[in-house]
């Protein structure tokens, strides 16, 4: 699909933050999607869209800051590793990536130098820069396809979703 910019609402979201290298992503962010989710039926919350990761900061070479969050209809109460949060409203670069997830970082190249092409920037945190890299306000990968219902990994949807600046 083609990028394009969209404007959002404002979304809140429970999530846990971990800290990761990239080559390992998914064994160590997998398991808390369950756990979020887990959580969130524990308190009788229904999920109110697909789960996310949210990319705070990357640091290809060393530890990434990422969060493992899932929308909620309100905003509810954190506690312990799962805190509450919100995606904040405004304009948004977007594309769904339709393939293995092993090529999102492909797509993300593509969707960061389409909004270049454009001269759109990115919604970042300058005064948290950190030496690893820029803080994002918001840099989200949502997961559209359930890895159970549909085993094929070439068939998997995956929204990019980068916030930029007002």
């Amino acid at each position: 699909m083609e990028p394009e910019v969209i404007q959002r609402s404002a979304q809140p979201y429970v999530s846990i933050t971990t800290s990761v290298r990239m080559d390992q992503l998914a064994e160590v962010l997998g398991p808390q999607i369950g756990e979020v989710f887990g959580w969130l039926a524990a308190r009788g919350v229904d999920p109110a869209g697909p789960p996310f990761w949210k990319y705070n900061v990357i640091d290809m070479a060393g530890e990434s800051e990422i969060e493992v969050g899932v929308p909620t209809a309100d905003q509810v109460s954190g506690d312990g590793r799962v805190q509450s949060y919100v995606l904040p409203a405004g304009r948004y670069a977007f594309v769904q990536h339709v393939g293995h997830p092993g090529l999102l970082e492909d797509a993300t190249r593509a969707l960061l130098e389409w909004a270049e092409e454009r001269g759109l920037s990115w919604d970042i945190v300058p005064s948290a820069a950190s030496a690893a890299g820029v803080r994002w306000v918001a840099r989200v990968e949502e997961y559209l396809t359930d890895p159970v219902e549909q085993p094929d990994m070439e068939q998997w949807q995956t929204n990019l979703i980068f916030k930029l600046a007002d």
